[in-house]
Order: structure tokens, then sequence, then C-alpha cells
């Protein structure tokens, strides 16, 4: 299995999705690689196949029996076996035929369902190592649909449209086979109708591909309103957008509705058409039969048989075009798969990466330029020293560049000029693993998952005792708030901490970056949404989690930043001033300006 899913890796590297050939190979390729499974399935599809082929052969000398006038002369008794034979043979062939399908459904289904679970677990995989410039510009809902609808189509191609194509196509062969070797003039004429089988899917099929393709783009944006309306339902609501998001919803919805009616309008008349050719053939069998079994040139049984057979040629050619149709969303699936296997990875580690001891923790920005657009630097040239073990808090109006500083710090993404280290290595020259496992971080919003507050406090130490993270708890004063819930710990959170206030979240927020006990601590206005008690309960732990760590302090509200060990004001995307809150205010710049612009006279307020 390890092997079979390295493998498969390798195939998620080759070039881009653009060319339909290529995706059909990329997407096959998932089935070749189990081919033990699968040369056991084509053997119970080939004994499938044989019945459709081999039934009316039988059948044809079972009709010849009963029909021969010159058998008259046989005693009965002699007849009688030779026809139990033939019904037996015909039985025979039958059961064999429907034991190959039921074997052979059996094992494709097992097989796509295998190869469903490794190409999701690829994408998973690829989602977790992409950039967050990525998630900058891609919505959320569209990377959902694209592992859950999109794989799905997929999947339904795979466990019943791949084999079952390969099943008609075999049958298609035999049948033309014993056809050729019953009667060559008959099969001649029954094979009239191919030429125009073979147009007739060459056209549909140029017209069917790209409708496919807009209806698997268009449930991405189905997804993606749905993902987005959902999230924001409290505002929807607060707002009065609920209309307005109705409407939204309901245009994509009917975009999404139009591409795959019409996708299907195409795709589906290949099914009458297909109809309307089995008929005409049956017509000519029929027709030409009768005057050959007049000549003397065909019998009776023969004329049976190859009505059958040109019934049983049509039902290939029916999946077929039912295959198709699941061929072409299928493929329109993958395109959007393998678009996103192939997605550049823009921060993976180095070759020569080496993995971070434990750090002490000095940090060094160093003539840093940065834009997440290039074009639109954030961060101009900026130079800042933080020596490990202090805490430096990052002041400035909003856009100044101190998130982004963050970002940068862990390694979200890299600088376009300058350098960021710790302890002296570039982030870029380390592993990304070995830096994130000693910092800890808590944002403006924490964001906790479904599960228990327990469960939730030790999402980055999963084998934390029940003891260790209370303590972790009781460090940022969260110990008494959490036990005042239903049920303490144990209780059970919705999805984003649904249920508890926003100053709830930021504490189990808190007591979960202190469990890690990182060497880097990064509070991205961590106190912003706590109302001013919460605020003075959490202070005196905040004063012990910062003890001994470096620690990054990003704040708007100036009052909680009055012990930093150092400020530092950005403006602009560069640092226009530093110091201790005493020397800034002493100073009278554009720190003391924000100061007094919270607070009135800075002057007036004891530092």
């Amino acid at each position: 299995m390890h092997g079979g899913f390295q493998r498969l890796a390798e195939l998620a590297d080759m070039a881009p999705a653009q060319d339909r050939r290529q995706t059909a190979r990329r997407l096959l390729a998932y089935l070749t690689e189990r081919r033990g499974q699968l040369l056991l399935a084509m053997v119970f599809v080939v004994l499938g196949t044989a019945g459709q082929a081999l039934g009316p052969l039988v059948l044809q000398r079972v009709t010849n029996q009963l029909v021969d006038v010159s058998a008259a002369a046989v005693p009965l008794s002699a007849r009688l076996v030779d026809l139990r034979l033939s019904m037996a043979m015909l039985l025979g062939v039958y059961v064999l035929g429907l034991l190959g399908f039921m074997v052979q459904v059996y094992l494709i289904g097992t097989m796509g369902q295998e190869v469903l679970g490794i190409m999701r677990q690829q994408i998973f995989d690829k989602v977790q190592r992409l950039s967050m410039r990525f998630f900058d510009q891609h919505e959320a809902g569209d990377v959902m649909s694209r592992l859950v609808n999109d794989t799905d189509v997929i999947g339904n191609f795979l466990t019943q449209g791949a084999m079952q194509s390969v099943g008609a196509l075999l049958g298609l062969v035999m049948i033309l086979i014993v056809m050729f070797v019953s009667n060559w003039r008959l099969a001649l004429l029954t094979c009239l109708v191919i030429p125009p089988m073979v147009l007739l899917t060459q056209f549909i099929s140029s017209r069917a591909r790209d409708r496919y393709r807009v209806a698997r783009e268009t449930v991405g944006e189905v997804s993606s309103n749905l993902q987005e309306d959902l999230g924001g339902i409290r505002e929807a609501q607060a707002f009065a957008r609920t209309d307005r998001n109705l409407e939204r919803f309901s245009r994509a919805n009917a975009a999404n509705r139009d591409a795959n009616v019409s996708a299907t309008a195409v795709s589906s008349a290949f099914s009458p058409a297909a109809e309307l050719l089995s008929a005409v053939a049956t017509a000519i069998v029929l027709g030409a039969g009768g005057y050959l079994v007049v000549q003397g040139q065909a019998s009776v049984g023969t004329i049976a048989a190859f009505v059958l057979w040109v019934g049983n040629f049509f039902r290939p050619i029916q999946q077929l075009s039912a295959v198709y149709t699941q061929a072409q969303a299928a493929l329109a699936g993958a395109e959007r798969v393998f678009d996103l296997l192939d997605e550049r990875i823009e921060l993976e580690d180095a070759p020569d990466a080496v993995a971070l001891g434990q750090i002490r923790g000095d940090v060094r920005f160093d003539n840093v330029s940065f834009g997440y657009d290039p074009e639109r630097p954030v961060l101009k040239g900026l130079s800042m020293d933080i020596a490990a073990g202090t805490t430096v808090a990052l002041v400035g109006e909003t856009g100044a560049g101190k998130t982004t500083v963050a970002n940068l710090l862990q390694r979200f993404y890299d600088v376009q000029a300058g350098a960021v280290t710790v302890d002296g290595h570039d982030l870029r020259s380390v592993t990304a693993r070995s830096l994130r496992r000693q910092m800890g971080v808590v944002p403006q919003e924490p964001f906790l998952f479904s599960g228990s507050v327990a469960g939730n406090i030790r999402y980055g130490c999963p084998d934390a005792s029940d003891e260790e993270v209370r303590a972790a708890a009781e460090a940022v004063g969260a110990d008494a708030i959490i036990m005042a819930l239903p049920e303490g710990y144990d209780t059970e959170l919705g999805e984003r901490g649904g249920g508890l206030s926003i100053g709830q979240r930021q504490l189990i927020a808190l007591a979960r970056a202190a469990l890690v006990d990182p060497r880097i601590l990064i509070l991205d206005e961590a106190t912003a949404n706590i109302d001013t008690r919460t605020e003075r309960i959490l202070q005196a732990g905040l004063e012990k989690l910062l003890h001994g760590r470096t620690s990054l302090v990003i704040a708007h509200r100036l009052s909680t930043i009055r012990h930093a060990d150092k400020v530092v004001v950005l403006e602009n995307g560069t640092m226009i001033e530093s110091g201790s809150h005493e020397e800034l205010l002493a100073k009278g710049g554009r720190y003391a300006e924000l100061y007094q612009r919270q607070f009135g006279d800075a002057e007036a307020l004891p530092a």
C-alpha cells in the first residue's frame, strides 16, 4: 500500500493537467497501480461478456434443432437428449456470464473505493503543505468541492464506468467475432451502422466536453457560496443580508443547474440515436437474413441468433454512451483535482534544510522587504532585533505591517528581500516543522475546533495529560472560567467554539499556547476582544506566560504593552520609533500621539 502511494505521489508531480489525453492517462494510472486486482477483474469481465456473445450461438443451435425438418428421421429420444444438452449449455453460458458480472462489480467497486481514498488523501496532504498565499487566492469552498464533489464524480467513473467500458468493448469484439464466424455476409451488413456511430460519438464528444468542465467549476462556486454564507450567518442576519445572500446563492445554483442541464442534454442525445441505429441494424438483419434463408445461405437459427447479437451489440454501445457521460464529468473533475495536485508549493523546505534544536529565541529582521502582491510592498527594508527572553510590542495604524511581521516570523511567507533569522539561522535554511514546534501563536480571532475544551487546549500537544492541560489553563487564568462550563474541561464545543463568548475562546487559545511551552510566543491582538474584567484576569497569567520567552506582542490597546521590554512603532512598513514605553512617551513622537489618542493627556496618566 505504501509503495503504491509513493508511486501515485510521483504521478501527481507530472506536468499540469491541461491536455485531455494526459488527464485521462493520469486518471487511469490510479487503476493500473493495482495490476493484480485489475487482472483478476478483467478475468471476470471476460466471463461476463462471454455470456452475451456465446448465448445466441447456443440459441442458434437450439432453434435449428427445433425447425430442422430433416431431423424427423432421428428418434425422438435422441432429439430430446440433444435438446436437453443444448438447453443445459445455454443455461450454463448465462449463469457463467451472471457470475462474472457479479464478481467484477465487487472487485471493481472495492478497487475504486481504495483509489478514491488515496486520491482524497493526496489532495488533503497537498492542501496541508500549500502556502498561505494559495489560501489568500482560493476560496475554501472551492477547495472543499474538489476534495468532495470532484472526487465523488471521479469515484463513480472508476468504480462503475472504467471497467464497464472495458467490458463493453470486449463484448463488442466478441460479438463481432462470433457474428463473422456464424455468417460473414450478415456480419458485414450489421457493421454498416458502425461508421455513423463513430461520427455520432465524435460529434457529441466535442460539444459535451466543455460543458462538463463548466459544470464542475460552477459546483465549486456553489460550495464556496454555501461555505461562506454559513460561516457568516450571524453577520448576515445582523445586517439583514439574508435576502441578498439568497439571491447570490440562487444565481450560483442556477448557473450550476444550467451547466448540468446543458451537459446532460448533449450527452443524452447519444442513447436515442443508438436506439435508432439498433432498429436500423435489426431491420437489415431481418430483411437480408430472410433473403439468405430463402436462398439457402442461412438458417432460421442464424437469423434468430443475429437478432439477439444486434441487441447485444448495441447494448454495450448504449453502456458506452452512459459511461461516456460519466467519463466527461470525471475528466472535468480530474482536471480540477490535478490542477490542485500540480499547484506549486512555495514554501517547501530547502534540500539542505536543517532541523532546529532547542532555540534560545534571538530574532532578527535584517533589511526585510515583503508584499503579498510583490508590486505593492507591505514591509520596506525593516530591520529590528528581538533579544532572547524579551518582549517586543509592535504598534501602529491598521495596515502598518504588524501582522505581516508575525506571518514572516512563522514563515507563512518568504521574504522578497533581506532575511529573518532565529539564533542566526535564516528561516529559509531550517525545516518549518522544527521552527513552528517551538512557537506559540494566539491570533486575534482564535479558531476552536469541534470537540472538548481539553481537546482544544492539547491541540498542539496531543499527548499532554489532564494535569498538564489544567496547569496550562491555570497559568493564563482560564481554569475558573472553564470549570464554570457545564462539564468543565469535558464540555463539547460546537464549530469554531460555538456557545462560548469571545473572551472565553481567547482564554482557551491562550491556554493552548501555554501548553506548547514555546520559546517564541506571538500574541496578535490577543486581548483585543476581551472585556476589561477578563483582561485583568488575563494580565497576571500573561506575565507568567511571557516570562523567559521571546515574545512578539501586536496590540492596538496600548495599555496592555506598558511593561514590554521594547516598543516598536511601524508606519507604512518601516520602523519609525523604538524604545521602552516610558522613553517613547517622553520623546513625544508618534507613539505618544497614539497613546494620547487612546487615553487623552498622556502626561496625566501613570506610565
